[in-house]
């Protein structure tokens, strides 16, 4: 398994000081965010390969990037191919969003086309694209993301479950049935954790409840399950870990430092 740190933390920095902290929290890997104000812009696909070779000279290999694309159209394709020049051989794509005022069937069906589209680029560029499991979207579960991939080559879309942000918004389902139902496709995890906290009771006696992001360890996902079977079931995809802390930079660095030492502690554990 590949575990690479998700840069969107690193927002604003410039590439070299960003390449440089990754591998300074242990990395061997990095997950790089395309996005405006990030790493690398979308607007300027030709910084990626300067972006991977900055990450390699500071030792760290870019097996993945994430882009926010959900249109396989001129300047999806010119991104996608400067992630193959660049030699990264997956990218996470944008999120088909869930408009509640419109059939689902229809979302359903227009979302499939752009995946055909896609399909198409990451076969003419020879690399993965994956949907990542997401709340507010057509695919926040594996039930639901099942129906995008029918009948999709799994060496060109792949499946992309995230535990913690399935637990937390409406794509909760048994994290086993989950990585069942995405089998054939299955490539990338998510990595963070979650949970749940009581808030005050409302005018009407309905208590509020409240999500928040917690430390690999203190979270309600069950790393020390989910691991062990990564690890039996052979898994040799990206592990993508998150820091999506709503803390001060340097403290949510601490912090994904220290989810880092607990994730390979259990993989440890789990090789035993």
């Amino acid at each position: 398994m590949d575990i690479a740190y998700f840069t969107k933390t690193l927002e604003g920095l410039p590439l070299e000081t960003a390449a440089e902290i990754t591998a300074e929290l242990g990395f061997d890997c990095a997950d790089l965010l395309i996005r405006e104000g990030h790493a690398v812009s979308p607007d300027r696909p030709e910084e990626i390969g300067r972006a991977v070779k900055l990450f390699a000279a500071a030792g760290l290999r870019t097996p993945m990037a994430t882009i926010d694309t959900i249109r396989p159209d001129d300047a999806a394709s010119r991104l996608l191919g400067c992630c193959s020049e660049a030699g990264i051989g997956q990218v996470r794509l944008g999120f088909w969003r869930y408009d509640p005022l419109r059939r689902w069937q229809v979302q359903l069906d227009e979302a499939r086309r752009d995946l055909d589209g896609f399909e198409r680029l990451a076969e003419q560029f020879g690399i993965k694209l994956t949907i990542q499991l997401h709340g507010g979207t057509l695919h926040a579960s594996g039930a639901l993301a099942a129906q995008l991939l029918a009948g999709r080559d799994p060496m060109r879309i792949g499946a992309y479950p995230d535990p913690a942000n399935q637990l937390i918004r409406e794509g909760s389902e048994d994290w086993r049935l989950t990585l069942d139902l995405l089998d054939p496709w299955f490539c990338c995890m998510g990595v963070k954790n979650c949970g749940w906290f009581p808030g005050a009771y409302g005018a009407r006696g309905q208590r509020a409840w409240h999500s928040d992001w917690y430390g690999l360890d203190e979270g309600m996902v069950p790393w020390n399950d989910i691991v062990p079977h990564l690890i039996a079931t052979g898994f040799a995809g990206v592990l993508s870990m998150h820091s999506q802390y709503r803390l001060a930079r340097d403290q949510a660095l601490d912090k994904a430092r220290a989810d880092l030492a607990h994730l390979r502690r259990l993989v440890a554990a789990a090789k035993e």
